[in-house]
């Protein structure tokens, strides 16, 4: 345990040791197109593009070289045709003044010239675009059946003043010679990065190999190694007495995960290490491990420990906050506040220790206190992690949240009742938090003092938002903390007048034959009966309308019994299947929940839904847990947990993980486990 705890220390504190690298693609989370990509084309031209709006890059899961999938570029060019197609992080700039090279792996299943590679250029976040730029002297031929690395200068595309070098926001493949021929190519892993010297020196061989075993998979770990040029590693499996290569990942990517149909099965791996220079390690000693049936308590754990791992090592490398999505480099202040509960569950679970929480703990506090933009002392939804300025979450929408902000008050609060201890450490902990807790001006969010709390507020755009928070919804919490603080609190009368006060509130109808007191007919989104209830104990409290505890366990009832019913004869749903909350989906986020008319509803399941209803379900719960990690084990469990959400209907799976929806499985395990 301890030499895994050392590896996810290192992971996050030792990752500005390597150069600055910027991500435009690794992985997508839907495996039919990537999201932050745009492409056009003009006839008689043929570009391959996907998507609902037919302008995406298309992905594959068959051929990658590393992670879940990669991209497929597929074109022909024309004479008097042109074509585009450009890939970015979310559509997050970059400041490249501090790199110069655009790197990528390609494979292509037949020869290529390298005459005939697209054209490429690039693009800031006006849009301002360099030339095409011809790149064939800067690559090579590409071989049949092979993973090459491109290295492009960046000093190609410099010089040119209507762009902004420091705020990148795209690169580009285009149009270059028009042959007249099909060609088809898989790119992955497109960074820009400082390139290093070639070398012929091999790195060193990964180090603190350790492994584990659980009921369909296998989880190998490594060290990171500590030079600058390791781009990744190859993981190897013994096979018929021989090692034989099973995948190569990336540099941050210090394990890998081997799924198996069946129980007791014992493996044997090696690890190697690979340079910017192509040069390979000596392998690692071997290790070994086997698969077993496992009890509900180590499942809950399985499930706890890897889910935590996207609060902490894939935490932001400045701030310490929870990123919004994988993939997405905005951090998200409510997924963070989620987040910070999980440190809590780890460090009871053993999965860090106490001392290691409040390390990041301190790191996030003074990013919080000393750097996060807020907005009469509420938090932005989205945050830079180095700057700490706001990122808008949409057009109007670039100040304060007070809603994003509750769920931070709220895993905020837990930390300070937790870290009770009188050691310099923790006193600053509670003394920052307590800072953080009273700047908040809850009373300001009543937008001129009136009976609601507004979700939304704007030095740009005032009150333009206009989101009364009004009625059941997740948002409960929000006006317990409001009427609760100590330096700006709304009346009390609020939580009657205000958030009470829709006619819809109170319900008292029965759905399934289980009764809702509150609340929308047959629930709505499983979300609702988790994110306020994450720190609030809504056990044995009641109010004038409803036990919440009691309606928050019906409604989940009623959500898994319309999945049982199942009227639109999805593929998948059933007693251990089921679970309908706000998550990607195929066509691209959904708050899914039960409907009739099948709009909210389209097939899609969500993890998270049935797992983080454990509280109020915890039978059923378990029982859908267990289920899906058997059932379907790779397409929907990774590094991270259970992904995001999947529809077997349409045959799709996300790669996705999302803060918001991580949170509620660790701590709502944990409010279960241990009261």
């Amino acid at each position: 345990m301890r030499y895994i705890l050392f590896l996810i220390f290192i992971s996050f504190y030792s990752i500005n040791l390597f150069p600055q690298e910027y991500i435009f693609f690794e992985d997508s989370p839907d495996n039919i197109y990537y999201d932050p990509s745009w492409g056009f084309v003009n006839v008689p031209s043929y570009l391959e593009l996907k998507g609902s709006t037919n302008n995406k890059f298309p992905v594959s899961t068959t051929i990658k070289y590393s992670g879940n999938n990669s991209l497929v570029l597929h074109w022909n060019s024309q004479a008097t045709g042109d074509w585009g197609i450009a890939v970015s992080n979310y559509w997050f700039p970059y400041n490249v003044n501090n790199v110069d090279s655009i790197i990528f792996m390609i494979y292509s299943q037949q020869a290529l010239s390298k005459v005939n590679f697209p054209a490429m250029y690039i693009e800031d976040i006006s849009n301002n675009k360099t030339s095409k730029v011809n790149v064939s002297q800067y690559i090579q031929d590409l071989s049949a059946n092979q993973w090459i690395r491109f290295s492009i200068p960046l000093t190609l595309f410099r010089g040119y003043s209507n762009v902004d070098y420091t705020q990148i926001k795209t690169i580009f493949w285009g149009q270059n010679l028009a042959d007249g021929v099909e060609h088809k190519v898989w790119l992955d892993d497109v960074k820009m990065i400082a390139a290093f010297p070639t070398d012929s020196i091999p790195p060193s061989t990964p180090s603190n190999i350790s492994i584990l075993g659980y009921e369909k998979h296998i989880e190998i770990f490594w060290d990171q190694n500590i030079e600058s040029d390791v781009i990744g590693y190859r993981v190897y499996k013994k096979v018929d007495n021989d090692f034989h290569l099973l995948t190569t990942t990336q540099f941050k990517e210090n394990y890998y995960l081997d799924f198996y149909d069946s129980n007791f099965v014992t493996s044997t791996y090696k690890i190697s290490a690979i340079d910017f220079s192509g040069n390979e390690s000596v392998l690692s000693n071997e290790v070994s491990a086997s698969t077993h049936l496992m009890t509900d308590n180590e499942f809950l754990t399985m499930v706890q420990r890897s889910t935590f791992r996207y609060f902490w090592n894939y935490a932001d490398s400045s701030s310490g906050l929870a990123k919004e999505r994988l993939g997405q480099s905005p951090v998200t202040i409510g997924g963070s506040g989620f987040g910070i509960m999980s440190y809590i569950a780890a460090v009871e679970r053993g999965f860090i220790t106490r001392e290691e929480a409040v390390n990041r703990m301190l790191i996030v506090l003074n990013f919080l206190h000393t750097k996060a933009a807020t907005f009469h002392g509420a938090f932005p939804h989205w945050l830079n992690g180095e700057t700490g300025n706001v990122i808008p979450f949409s057009q109007y929408d670039d100040g304060g949240d007070i809603v994003e902000t509750s769920f931070m008050i709220q895993g905020l609060l837990a930390a300070r009742q937790y870290f009770n201890q009188s050691t310099p450490d923790e006193e600053q902990i509670r003394n920052l938090i307590t800072a953080i807790w009273e700047s908040v001006e809850w009373d300001w969010y009543r937008k001129d003092n009136g009976n609601y709390l507004y979700w939304h507020w704007s030095p740009n755009y005032g009150w333009q938002m206009n989101f009364p928070l009004i009625g059941w919804m997740e948002t409960m919490i929000t006006y317990l903390l409001a009427i609760a603080s100590p330096t700006h609190p709304v009346p009390a009368l609020l939580y009657h007048d205000g958030w009470a006060s829709s006619p819809s509130y109170i319900n008292g109808k029965s759905f399934y034959g289980y009764k809702l007191w509150v609340g929308w007919d047959w629930g709505g989104p499983l979300f609702f009966a988790h994110y306020s209830f994450l720190g609030f104990d809504p056990r044995n409290k009641k109010d004038n309308y409803a036990n919440y505890f009691l309606n928050n366990k019906n409604h989940t009832l009623i959500n898994r019994a319309y999945c049982i019913d199942n009227p639109g004869n999805f593929i998948g749903y059933d007693e251990n299947t089921w679970g309908l909350t706000a998550s990607d989906d195929p066509a691209g986020y959904l708050a899914h929940q039960p409907d009739f008319n099948l709009y909210w509803d389209n097939g899609t399941i969500s993890p998270t839904a049935a797992i983080s209803s454990m509280p109020y379900t915890p039978k059923e719960s378990i029982e859908a847990l267990k289920n899906l990690y058997r059932k379907y084990g790779k397409k929907i469990y990774g590094f991270y947990g259970f992904i995001d959400a999947f529809n077997p209907t349409r045959n799709w799976y996300s790669n996705s993980y999302l803060a918001i929806d991580q949170g509620p499985i660790i701590v709502m395990i944990e409010n279960y486990r241990s009261g």
